[in-house]
């Protein structure tokens, strides 16, 4: 786990930031290392014998310890906790999972056909990007703290939590910034930096964005907001909660891009998209994603209130059919997880 797994007690025996991994040729580079910690999973889970493992996210890592503990004590429960996209792309996926688990919890309302057809139990929990709460948050109170005016338009900009991702997301991103301060004088930007990448982002931004830190600044952020900037991810469900219209850019590395764009399987790559079938946020991706095109789409919101309500709205009725206002994910999947476990071996 990261830092808020380690806030609530959780002992891991590595960060899991050491599994951020996006692309293939970055997957190739890392694979010794993650090999050597899902050994070292491995390892801890049979010195510590475990009633059941929930294996989260991360596919290659995850399924590889899911097969490791499977030939260990194929008695011992496992749980999968988010699916892999098998929707979007490698539907081959739902039966290898299938043959590894024995539980999955899913965050999307349209994962499970594919992985009950392959005799897979699956529990819908909801995704905890859904439960959001911006009840401390205070756009107000950000503007005057950096100094910006209450009626100054304020762009936010996600430009992701990878390493990878701001190295091919932040250029662009920067030169649509530059592009709308040209047009819009009174443009004021501001840059949520992850912890995994603040660094980076200071160093690269902080001549042109004010950059906040932490998830009061974040949330604050996204409060503050007149449209945003972001890069594909968690954070579009976020910003999409703060009821923010958004333009979607993403990058990914030529390799990994040529061999993907033959293996996807839907056009949208926005979660809230997906779940509406329609582009209610633009999507602007590889080299659509550059400065002039993000920068158009930006200012067609800036400057049309109409436009802004409308994307909100409509955002809005995405989040539903996601599942917002649905039970707690988080209490959901704990519900499971003890379900199986009551029940007799």
């Amino acid at each position: 786990g990261g830092a808020r797994m380690a806030a609530e007690g959780v002992k891991s025996p590595f960060d899991i930031s050491q599994l951020s991994i996006l692309g293939l040729l970055e997957g190739l580079l890392a694979y010794r290392r993650v090999m050597a910690r899902v050994e070292d999973t491995v390892a801890l889970a049979a010195r510590e014998k475990p009633d059941v493992v929930v294996l989260i996210d991360s596919w290659g890592f995850t399924l590889r310890v899911a097969q490791r503990l499977r030939k260990l004590d194929p008695k011992l429960p496992l749980v999968k906790y988010v699916a892999p996209q098998v929707w979007a792309t490698r539907p081959g996926r739902a039966k290898t999972l299938a043959a590894s688990v024995d539980h999955l919890l899913s965050i999307h309302v349209f994962d499970a056909p594919y992985f009950e057809a392959e005799g897979l139990p699956t529990t819908f929990v909801g995704n905890s990007a859904l439960t959001l709460d911006f009840s401390g948050a205070d756009g107000e109170r950000l503007r005057r703290e950096l100094g910006v005016a209450l009626d100054a338009p304020l762009l936010l900009v996600l430009p992701g939590s990878r390493p990878s991702e701001i190295s091919r997301i932040l250029p662009p991103f920067a030169d649509a910034v530059a592009i709308l301060k040209a047009s819009h004088p009174d443009l004021a930007v501001v840059i949520p930096a992850a912890p995994t990448v603040a660094d980076t982002v200071k160093a690269q931004a902080s001549g042109w964005a004010h950059i906040v830190e932490g998830e009061r600044g974040k949330l604050d952020a996204m409060k503050a907001a007149t449209v945003a900037l972001a890069c594909s991810g968690t954070v579009t469900t976020e910003v999409a909660m703060a009821g923010v219209p958004m333009v979607v850019g993403y990058r990914l590395g030529n390799l990994t891009h040529a061999i993907l764009k033959h293996l996807i399987r839907t056009p949208y790559i926005t979660l809230f998209n997906i779940a509406a079938k329609d582009f209610v946020a633009p999507e602007l991706v590889q080299d659509d994603c550059n400065g002039p095109a993000l920068a158009r789409e930006v200012a067609k919101r800036l400057d049309d209130p109409e436009l802004r309500r409308r994307q909100v709205e409509a955002q809005a009725a995405a989040l539903l059919k996601m599942g917002r206002g649905g039970p707690d994910p988080s209490e959901a999947a704990a519900d499971a997880v003890l379900t199986l476990l009551a029940k007799p071996a």
